[in-house]
């Protein structure tokens, strides 16, 4: 997979780089952040280290990840991430987070939106699957204004600081991106 920058209207979605650290350990402070996402807590620099240069960087090189920083369209500001996960088989999850500056703007969903045009337009995705731990209500919101299909709620799915915890779940197919 070739690095690629998605433009999508006022955002614009670019791969991670080694600059970004700083802002990951930011918004991984924040506690909305921390509510819902499995982080380490204490939450630490070499955290974000990790998640940068092993998963966002390093997953994108070995074609197992497709992370992007969301920006604000000819302002280079950082306003989220968001990313999928690759099975290898043309299928993806899709994951989001948004800094706390970014949210309640529509920039979550405007990005969740481009990410799957990209994935099943440049990818040949057949399937994204989104999934989020019951009662991240944002997320869920976000995912149905994308365009994604609510299907259920599996059982003891998600592990969260080592419990087992109910997971919504649910998909969008190319034909589901209007």
């Amino acid at each position: 997979m070739e690095l690629e920058v998605i433009a999508a209207g006022e955002i614009r979605l670019r791969p991670f780089s080694v600059a970004d650290i700083p802002w990951v350990y930011e918004v991984s402070l924040d506690p909305a952040v921390q509510k819902y996402l499995q982080l380490p807590i204490p939450y630490r620099m070499s955290d974000a280290d990790f998640f940068v240069r092993e998963m966002a960087i390093a997953g994108w090189e070995q074609g197992q990840r497709a992370e992007f920083v969301v920006e604000q369209a000819g302002e280079g500001v950082p306003l989220g991430r968001v990313g999928f996960g690759l099975d290898g088989s043309g299928a993806a999850q899709i994951g989001y987070w948004m800094d706390p500056k970014a949210r309640g703007r529509g920039v979550a969903t405007a990005a969740v939106r481009a990410l799957c045009g990209w994935g099943f337009g440049t990818l040949g995705l057949g399937l994204i699957e989104w999934r989020a731990e019951v009662g991240n209500v944002a997320s869920r919101r976000v995912a149905e204004k994308a365009g994604f299909q609510y299907e259920a709620i599996l059982r003891r799915r998600l592990v969260h600081r080592g419990v087992r915890v109910d997971a919504w779940i649910g998909s969008m197919l190319p034909d589901d991106l209007r």
